[in-house]
C-alpha cells in the first residue's frame, strides 16, 4: 500500500503523496533555516503521527475487552473500527487537499485537535454507540491529521536534508507502531481499554504546542482549484452503505429490508460516485489515470491483499483473548515480529526492485503473505504462541516487507510525476476501502461458520437442553458468549470448548480466504504489472 504502514489495527498511517504535492510548495524552508527549525518540525510531526499510529494499533486489542464492558455484539464492534476507517478513506483525499489550499500547519493542528478531543469523547463513551460516533469523529480528525505529517517535513526541508528528516520520522515512527500494541495491551489489562483513547490527550497537547511556537505555515500556490465534496460525500455515504448492509446482514440475512435498501442504495452512491468523479472539475479521483494498465493491477492488488490483511488481523485478537486465554498484553505484542520484520526489511526491498523490476516481488511478496495467512488458520484450541502464532506471523511479516515498496513503486512509476502524489493518495485510500469492506465481509463468514458449527456441537446432547436457548440468544456475541451460571461446572465446560471450537471454525475460515486475496494478488500482478526494472523508491521512503 503506498504510504500506508499495515499495522494491525487500521493505523492510519500518511500517505506518501504528502511529500509529492510539499514539493512545489510557496514556502519551502530555505537551507539556512533549516536547523534551526528542522528539529521541532520534525518533534511536531513525529509525535502527533505516533499518536494517530499508537490509537490505530491498539484499538483490535482493545476490543475483546469493550465488548464485554459495553454489552456489545459482533456487529457492533466491528463499527467501532469501521466508523473509523470508513470517514478515514472517504475524507483522506479532502484532507490533503485542504492543507494544500488553506495551509498545512493549519490543517495538521485542527486535525490533532479534532482527534484529540473525539479521543476524549471514545475515552469517556458509556456505551458502544456513543463510541461508534466518536471514532466517527476520530476519523475525520485523521484525513486531517494523516495527510499532514510528511508534507510539513518536506515544505520545511530541501535537498539532502528532506531525505534524512523523512527517513528519521519513519524510523521513529516504525518503533510506535510497534511498541502501540504493547502499551495498548497493558493499558487494558492493568488500567482499562478507555486510556486507549486518554492517552492521546498529552501527546496532542505537546503537538500542538510545537505547531503553534516552531511550525512554519506553507501551502501550494497552484492549489486553487474546488474541492471535490459531492465526491467525497457520494464516497462516504456508498461505502458506508454498503458496509452497513453488509455488516447487518450477518445477523439479519440477506432477505431484511434494511439489508436490501443500504446494499442498493450504497450501490446507487458508488455508482453515482464514479459518474462524478468522471464529469467534475476537480475530481479527487481522476479516472483517467486507471487508463494505466499497472496502475490499475497496482490497486487492484492493494484491494486484495489489504483486504485479505484488514479482514484476517481484525480476528487476530479475538481469536487469542477470548478463545487462546491470551492476556492483553500478550495479545498487543503478538504480532509485533511481523511489525518489526516490514520496518526493518521495507527499505531493502528496493534492491529486488532495482535488480528484477516491481513485477517479481509482487508476485512473490503476497505468494508469500498468502502463506502466512495459511499457516494462521491451521493451529486449533489451546498450543504454545511458539508453534501456533509466531511461524504465521514471521512469514506473513516477510511476505508484506517483500511487497510494499515495490507497490509504492509501481503507483509511483505508472502516472506522470506531477501526479505521482494524488496517485498515490489514491492507493492509499483504496487500500483502506479494502480494509473496511473485508471486516464486514469477514464478519459474516465468521458469523456463519460459527452458528453453524456452534448448533452441530450442541446438537445432540440432551444435557445441554437447559443451556441452548440462552447460549443462542448470544449467538451474535461469537465467542464473548457466556453460559448459563447455574450449569453444573462440566456442563458449563463442554458448552465453553464447544464457543471456541466454532469460533476457530470460522476464523480458520476467514484466514484461508484471506489466504485466497492473497495468491490472487499474486495472479493480479503476474498479469498486469509492467516487468521491466524500475528506479526503486530512495532508501528513506516511507514503506506502509
Amino acid at each position: 500500500m503506498t504510504g500506508t504502514r499495515p499495522a494491525i489495527a487500521h493505523a492510519p498511517p500518511p500517505p506518501h503523496d504528502a511529500v509529492q504535492r510539499a514539493a512545489t510548495t510557496e514556502n519551502q524552508a530555505p537551507s539556512g533555516r533549516e536547523p534551526a527549525v528542522g528539529k521541532w518540525v520534525l518533534a511536531a510531526t513525529i509525535v502527533g503521527s505516533s499518536m494517530a499510529f499508537i490509537d490505530g494499533t491498539v484499538v483490535n486489542v482493545a476490543l475483546p475487552t469493550l465488548q464485554a464492558d459495553l454489552t456489545a455484539n459482533a456487529a457492533q464492534v466491528q463499527w467501532v473500527v469501521q466508523s473509523y476507517s470508513l470517514l478515514l478513506a472517504a475524507l483522506i483525499l479532502v484532507g490533503g487537499s485542504l492543507g494544500d489550499r488553506f495551509g498545512r500547519r493549519r490543517v495538521y493542528g485542527l486535525g490533532v485537535a479534532l482527534f484529540a478531543l473525539a479521543s476524549v469523547w471514545c475515552g469517556l463513551a458509556t456505551s458502544v454507540e456513543q463510541l461508534i460516533g466518536a471514532r466517527a469523529l476520530q476519523g475525520v480528525g485523521g484525513a486531517l491529521l494523516v495527510p499532514g505529517s510528511l508534507a510539513i517535513i518536506s515544505a520545511s526541508y530541501s535537498g539532502e536534508a528532506r531525505g534524512k528528516a523523512i527517513g528519521t520520522w519513519s524510523g521513529f515512527t516504525s518503533i510506535t507502531t510497534a511498541l502501540g500494541p504493547v502499551l495498548g495491551g497493558w493499558l487494558v489489562e492493568n488500567a482499562s481499554w478507555r486510556w486507549v483513547f486518554f492517552i492521546n490527550l498529552p501527546l496532542a497537547a505537546i503537538v500542538l504546542a510545537l505547531v503553534a511556537w516552531r511550525v512554519p505555515e506553507s501551502r501550494d500556490p497552484d492549489a486553487n482549484r474546488g474541492l471535490d465534496w459531492t465526491g467525497a460525500a457520494l464516497a462516504t455515504v456508498g461505502l458506508g452503505a454498503v458496509v452497513l448492509g453488509l455488516t447487518n446482514a450477518a445477523a439479519d440475512g440477506w432477505t431484511d429490508r434494511l439489508v436490501i435498501g443500504s446494499l442498493i442504495g450504497g450501490a446507487a452512491a458508488l455508482a453515482a460516485f464514479v459518474a462524478v468523479e468522471a464529469r467534475g472539475r476537480a475530481p479527487m479521483m481522476p479516472l483517467s489515470l486507471f487508463s494505466s494498465r499497472t496502475f490499475s493491477g497496482a490497486n487492484l492488488l492493494t484491494l486484495l491483499l489489504y483486504a485479505g490483511l484488514g479482514g484476517a488481523l481484525y480476528f487476530v485478537p479475538f481469536n487469542l483473548i477470548q478463545v487462546q486465554g491470551y492476556g492483553s498484553t500478550a495479545a498487543g505484542a503478538a504480532l509485533l515480529p511481523m511489525i518489526l520484520i516490514l520496518s526493518l526489511l521495507s527499505r531493502y526491498a528496493g534492491g529486488f526492485i532495482r535488480r528484477f523490476g516491481a513485477k517479481r516481488p509482487l508476485v512473490l511478496g503476497p505468494t508469500i503473505a498468502g502463506i502466512g495467512f495459511a499457516l494462521f488458520a491451521r493451529p486449533g484450541v489451546g498450543g504454545s504462541y511458539w508453534s501456533t502464532v509466531f511461524p504465521a506471523v514471521v512469514v506473513l511479516g516477510l511476505g508484506m516487507a517483500i511487497t510494499v515498496a515495490p507497490l509504492t513503486t509501481s503507483v509511483m512509476n505508472a502516472v506522470e510525476e506531477r501526479h505521482s502524489g494524488l496517485a498515490s493518495g489514491i492507493n492509499n485510500a483504496v487500500s483502506r476501502a479494502a480494509g473496511l469492506l473485508a471486516i464486514a465481509v469477514f464478519g459474516i463468514v465468521v458469523a456463519g461458520a460459527f452458528g453453524s458449527g456452534l448448533r452441530d456441537r450442541l446438537a445432540d446432547t440432551e444435557q445441554l437442553d437447559r443451556a441452548r436457548h440462552a447460549v443462542f440468544a448470544q449467538e451474535d456475541e461469537l465467542a464473548a458468549i457466556r453460559p448459563p451460571a447455574d450449569l453444573p461446572p462440566e456442563q458449563q465446560a463442554a458448552v465453553d470448548e464447544a464457543i471456541d471450537a466454532s469460533f476457530v471454525d470460522g476464523y480458520r475460515l476467514a484466514m484461508l480466504i484471506a489466504a485466497g486475496l492473497a495468491f490472487t494478488s499474486a495472479g493480479i500482478a503476474w498479469l498486469m504489472i509492467g516487468g521491466k526494472p524500475a528506479t526503486a523508491p530512495p532508501q528513506d521512503a516511507v514503506p506502509a
